[in-house]
């Protein structure tokens, strides 16, 4: 079975990855179409070299590399953005888990990191995409929002694990410290937090600023965010 994360950036997508490779019947692949996106759109982001020079960058043979993999479970994490000029039938023979975040709140942790992101960059636009692709070939999908998982991680884990059809594991919530041997080689660069952490962090309202909610990238998020939280499992 494949399990595919479609999330934007600066989620708890990794922080997902490690509760999943936490479970003895499934292997994780940390975004494998990383660099397919960047060579597809050029864009400098921190460690780019080393992506591409250690990452399969043709995205068809990143898909039948993942069909191929021999495992109970492949928990494969995405990044929606990355799936560009991708042919998305894959998905449909999958459990796909669409996994949603404030923009504004992904936008003020973006911007740390890269100057101007644009309503791409934060990936909702994408994850509504993908939304209607998976309805309209009546696929599974589900959605969950970070909040949630956060608020109640557990209550939020089963439902994830029962609606794609596996039992629940309760190693699924902690984890040592430091890193695994799957994250991608631009770990350095962005997993600092889940690094540190032994499992989901508490939940605390994030304080964002005016400035931030009235960017033009938050705003035109903001509507293809609220269609899909109306859909968000609770």
């Amino acid at each position: 079975m494949q399990i595919n994360l479609l999330s934007g950036p600066r989620n708890i997508s990794t922080a997902m990855m490690y509760s999943f490779v936490q479970r003895k019947d499934t292997i994780v692949v940390d975004e494998p179409l990383y660099a397919h996106y960047l060579k597809i759109t050029g864009l400098h982001h921190p460690g780019r070299e080393e992506v591409m020079a250690t990452q399969e960058q043709n995205a068809e043979k990143v898909i039948q590399n993942l069909q191929e993999q021999n495992a109970e479970i492949v928990f494969v994490k995405h990044m929606t953005h990355h799936l560009v000029q991708t042919d998305w039938n894959f998905l449909l023979a999958a459990k796909n888990i669409i996994l949603l975040r404030h923009p504004a709140k992904v936008f003020q942790s973006y911007h740390k990191v890269i100057a101007h992101p644009s309503i791409d960059d934060l990936g909702i636009k994408q994850s509504f995409a993908l939304y209607h692709y998976l309805s309209v070939h009546n696929a599974h999908f589900i959605i969950v929002d970070s909040d949630d998982v956060l608020k109640n991680p557990e209550i939020l884990l089963r439902k994830i694990c029962s609606s794609c059809e596996i039992p629940f594991d309760n190693n699924m919530l902690e984890w040592k410290s430091g890193p695994i041997k799957e994250d991608g080689i631009w770990a350095k660069y962005w997993y600092e937090n889940v690094h540190q952490s032994t499992g989901f962090s508490a939940y605390s309202p994030a304080i964002i600023s005016s400035e931030i909610e009235n960017e033009p990238t938050v705003i035109e998020s903001m509507k293809y965010y609220n269609i899909l939280l109306q859909h968000a499992i609770k």
